[in-house]
């Protein structure tokens, strides 16, 4: 039973984070224009 209520208040204390988060909104800035690498550079 302690088991279920310690499930219980990790998700509603979870929930909590996701809809603080989601009505904060993203942060402020911009972003790089300059695409990131994702492989490795040919070898000549």
């Amino acid at each position: 039973m302690r088991a279920l209520a310690a499930a219980a208040v990790g998700l509603a204390a979870a929930l909590a984070l996701v809809l603080t988060v989601t009505a904060i909104g993203p942060p402020e800035g911009t972003t790089s224009p300059e695409p990131l690498l994702t492989s490795a550079p040919a070898h000549p």
